[in-house]
């Protein structure tokens, strides 16, 4: 399916896949810095901000299907490819259905394979979506520091009335997709150069479902960002995206 999408910067692309229930415009915290040397292909997940929302349940090879659609419509390939949580499930598949459209790969706070904690985590979410601003602390209780999420308070308190949510059919759709992941055993078929990183304080993806990621992809390499979460892209923003754009070059 065609989804929406945005661009920003120029040079070579860099595709970017947003996590659960969440929009690409997201990624601005990022695209801001990698925009100068990339052209960042910003794109909403199924069901998320401005793409169709069909009915679910989906899956994360349905989902790299739609980036391959994408970058196949755009005359791309192969493009650098980086993937929050969801997303870098995303971009596994991405990689192993579609390996001729990925050159560089970046997995962002992933896992391969849901463990019995992660899973129940996703199951649990679609149950409360229906109740925004509990399923919004719940999800803001699991990927941010307690140091975080005590100097950005305000903020986060604020984010739990908004009212761009998506619906609670898209939300179960996708976290459907997060529960069904299952690369592990066909990581070993990634051949193109590959970064994971994590965050040692995660809550909601432990760090040790990364590091599984990282040993089974030939030569990938793992970074661990001491002290931050499932969101230690944001807590650490600056070193992530210099880690993350020298890796890319």
């Amino acid at each position: 399916m065609k989804l929406a999408h945005a661009e920003y910067g120029a040079g070579e692309p860099l595709v970017l896949i947003m996590g659960l229930g969440t929009p690409g415009a997201a990624w601005e915290p990022h695209t801001a810095a990698w925009s100068r040397s990339f052209r960042c292909l910003v794109a909403d997940n199924r069901g998320a901000g401005g793409s169709a929302a069909p009915p679910g349940p989906y899956t994360t090879a349905d989902m790299a299907d739609d980036y391959a659609e994408l970058i196949g419509g755009l005359g791309l390939g192969p493009v650098r490819v980086a993937g929050i949580s969801m997303g870098g499930a995303i971009a596994q598949e991405l990689a192993l259905r579609h390996p001729e459209l990925v050159s560089r790969l970046v997995l962002v706070a992933s896992w391969a394979r849901c463990d019995a904690h992660t899973a129940e985590i996703f199951q649990t979410l679609p149950r409360i979506w229906d109740r925004p601003e509990a399923a919004t602390a719940l999800l803001q209780w699991l990927i941010w520091t307690p140091a975080w999420f005590a100097a950005h308070r305000h903020e986060l308190l604020a984010e739990r009335t908004a009212p761009d949510r998506m619906s609670c059919a898209a939300f179960s759709a996708q976290a459907a997709a997060c529960v069904s992941h299952d690369a592990l055993e066909r990581l070993g078929g990634i051949r193109v150069p590959t970064l994971v990183t994590a965050g040692d304080a995660d809550l909601f993806v432990p760090p040790r479902l990364s590091r599984e990621i990282a040993e089974s992809i030939p030569g990938a390499i793992l970074e661990v960002f001491s002290g931050a979460g499932h969101t230690h892209h944001w807590e650490q923003l600056d070193r992530f995206n210099a880690i993350v754009e020298e890796w890319l070059r």
